[in-house]
């Protein structure tokens, strides 16, 4: 059996078992799925996986919930343990139950998502090779965490055309380019760039700063503020963008 990492939060797998068998045979998991934006790119937090079977394979942040914690209270501190970070919004997507998902033995996970500008948010906390990792080049995930990734970047994907959170993560002024190049990359194609800026032209939720782009290495593009005022009050008109 492999011995314990330094980080009180990681466990060995003689741990989980033990926890497993002590909670009537199945225990209940929480993993997150943290997805940043950063320089026109669509990446994942990922972290080595300490588990013996999955020795040098990466895998999203979890660990099983204590019996005093609601699942909210679970998914916030386990971000917190493994990365630092306390001001990450989660919503809860799915939850994932094979039989042998987990090599401890029966464990249901649920899972948490969050979308962030990774500029915004530091990792305090670096253990077992936590790092950034771009969505287009994971592969061979431990554990059924493949599967729970594509879950939730298909939820993402769907989530980003029906409501405006991809704004968060721009600059409170922008260029169409900035925000076409957001969303190419949370919907993983290109666009063509009339038919984009047509769309959101439409909606009419942009303000025109009647400011241009200084010191760029392209066409110097007019700047552009999302009007949030306006679309808490059309909320309920709002049709999502069909690309």
């Amino acid at each position: 059996m492999e011995n314990e990492v330094k980080n009180p939060g990681f466990k060995t797998l003689q741990k989980i078992q033990s926890e497993v068998k002590s909670s009537n045979t199945i225990a209940l998991s929480v993993d997150c799925v943290i997805f940043g934006f950063d320089e026109n790119k669509l990446k994942v937090l990922l972290i080595r996986s300490d588990l013996k079977k999955y020795q040098g394979k990466w895998s999203l942040l979890g660990d099983l919930m204590r019996s005093e914690e609601d699942l909210d209270d679970a998914a916030y501190r386990i971000l917190k343990q493994r990365t630092g970070l306390n001001d990450v919004y989660l919503e809860q997507v799915h939850t994932f139950g094979k039989i042998n998902r987990h090599p401890a033995g029966r464990v249901i996970t649920v899972t948490y998502c969050s979308l962030i500008n990774i500029r915004h948010h530091k990792l305090n906390i670096l253990d077992n090779e936590l790092h950034w990792h771009d969505i287009d080049n994971l592969a061979d995930l431990a554990f059924d965490h493949q599967e729970i990734f594509d879950t939730c970047y298909t939820r993402l994907q769907k989530r980003v055309q029906e409501h405006p959170l991809g704004f968060n993560l721009l600059p409170k002024k922008f260029s169409l380019r900035d925000l076409q190049n957001l969303y190419e990359a949370i919907l993983g194609f290109k666009m063509d760039r009339r038919n984009f800026r047509k769309k959101f032209f439409t909606m009419d939720f942009l303000i025109d700063l009647k400011e241009i782009e200084q010191n760029v290495p392209h066409r110097p593009g007019k700047l552009y503020e999302f009007n949030y005022s306006k679309y808490e009050k059309r909320k309920k008109k709002w049709a999502g963008i069909d690309f």
